[in-house]
């Protein structure tokens, strides 16, 4: 029998909203697998049960008034450390934030409160979110519950492991480089990637920005676009703010592929390294998708010139939001930091114009793939999950890795494109680490994304094998 913590979110929200469950019951049950899990793994780092307790209460209070708060309606959700939490803790795992207490919530986070989530602390996350391996000094690393000695992946890696061992109902995180997808397929749970401007961020240091958003987790397909619904939808003080409301994602989701014309390419076409047992993995979903209903072709987008926009527009990024604090306080800033700041300060006129040629003849050649194309099937991340005391791997696939990019580049080059993407569990290696895949849609076509990963995640049942150290 699955116990109450290992529920879809759904199923948890259904047995709400019959009666059958309380909101109190549903957090107590979360703050107990809270204290027999969270010491091995380290995901959950600020908790806060006193604030839950008293938002549970409110929320069972409405119930008993005939009044639901809304889709998330007494379901647990853990905040990624990144995102600004009113009166709760936020470090940014950054020595310089140790202490900081925001006054207000950020955009995001008042929404999934609106909605009647249960925020019961905050996820950890590397130094500032900088790279796809959770380990910072002021709460220590985070550890994959499949396999304790290894990476739970990263930015989002306190979210996907808390999911993982069923903690919380949902979690929210962050992309920019695959910190949504990453740690998803390192942990088995779902990480959805939106289109810029799905999510809206405020505040923003820069609003324009595409390459980081932020985005919804869950252990399933449903549950992550059940937060989706909840986070999406315009704002007047994001400009890239999509027009679509939320309830657009509140759908079913289909189980076949009957008429869909679906892209796999293990190694996107030969532009990164990939692990032989991930890409062994990623080319066998070519006969599940057929299996499905699909029209399959092995082959891939052209990502020629990717790498090099999503570094340059990273470095400008690094520059404006972290170049001051490292001006200012350069000891409390990890080096690797220090090199992406140094990156944008070595920008010049000409790179932003070539990367800006670059982007447009990249967008070009999304446009015209995806008007033959439904999705592209990519692997999530291109690695197994590595020694957690390794800031990154030393090689994929045989192939050297030169900094801590080159081992996520199949999540960059996606986040270069624009389009939204889902990483969802398909598989495990021989030693039982979990493979995910990410579903790559048309630019704004997150539903289309999170359909096909459905459907696969229905078809393969990766994703209901939970890591043996839950009690």
């Amino acid at each position: 029998m699955t116990h109450l913590c290992d529920l879809p979110a759904t199923e948890q929200a259904g047995l709400i909203r019959s009666g059958e469950l309380s909101a109190r019951e549903l957090l107590q049950a979360s703050l107990d697998r809270i204290e027999a899990t969270n010491p091995d793994v380290n995901a959950i780092v600020t908790l806060d049960a006193e604030a839950a307790e008293k938002a549970a209460a409110a929320a069972d209070d409405a119930f008993a008034a005939g009044r639901l708060l809304g889709p998330l309606h007494g379901l647990t959700l853990a905040v990624k450390d990144l995102h600004a939490t009113g009166g709760m803790r936020t470090t940014s795992g950054s020595p310089a934030f140790a202490d900081h207490v925001p006054d207000t919530d950020e955009l995001i986070v008042e929404r999934m409160r609106a909605a009647g989530a249960v925020v019961v602390g905050k996820t950890n996350v590397p130094e500032f979110g900088a790279g796809s391996h959770t380990f910072n000094p002021v709460f220590g690393l985070t550890r994959n519950p499949y396999a304790l000695d290894r990476s739970a992946g990263g930015s989002s890696g306190g979210a996907a492991a808390a999911l993982a061992t069923g903690m919380v109902s949902l979690a929210d995180g962050s992309d920019m480089g695959g910190s949504l997808r990453n740690p998803a397929s390192f942990c088995n749970v779902v990480g959805h990637r939106p289109a810029p401007g799905r999510v809206p961020t405020w505040p923003a240091g820069d609003p324009w920005y595409t390459l980081g958003v932020q985005g919804p987790m869950g252990r399933t397909v449903a549950d992550t676009a059940l937060l989706l619904a909840v986070q999406a939808g315009p704002d007047p003080r994001a400009p890239l703010s999509l027009p679509e409301p939320g309830r657009t994602f509140l759908t079913g989701l289909p189980l076949r592929l009957d008429g869909k014309r679906i892209a796999v390419s293990p190694d996107l076409g030969g532009a990164v390294a990939v692990d032989p047992e991930v890409a062994a993995v990623v080319d066998a979903q070519a006969e599940t998708l057929r299996a499905l209903g699909a029209d399959v072709v092995r082959t891939s987008l052209d990502f020629t010139g990717a790498e090099e926009v999503f570094r340059t527009l990273r470095g400008l990024n690094y520059l404006m939001g972290l170049g001051p604090l490292v001006e200012r306080a350069p000891d409390q800033v990890k080096q690797t930091i220090h090199g992406n700041v140094a990156v944008g300060r070595a920008l010049t006129g000409d790179d932003l114009a070539r990367a800006g040629r670059l982007r447009a003849a990249l967008l070009g050649r999304v446009q015209a793939f995806f008007a033959e194309y439904d999705a592209l099937v990519l692997p999530a991340c291109q690695a197994l999950p590595f020694d957690a005391d390794l800031e990154y791997p030393a090689a994929v696939g045989g192939v050297p890795v030169e900094d801590y990019l080159d081992w996520m580049m199949a999540a960059c080059l996606v986040s270069a494109t624009e389009c939204p993407a889902t990483a969802v569990p398909v598989g495990f290696s021989d030693d039982g680490l979990p493979v995910g895949v990410q579903v790559v849609a048309a630019p704004r076509d997150d539903l289309g994304a999170l359909e096909v990963a459905h459907a696969l995640e229905q078809a393969t049942g990766a994703g209901q094998r939970r890591p043996g150290l839950i009690p």
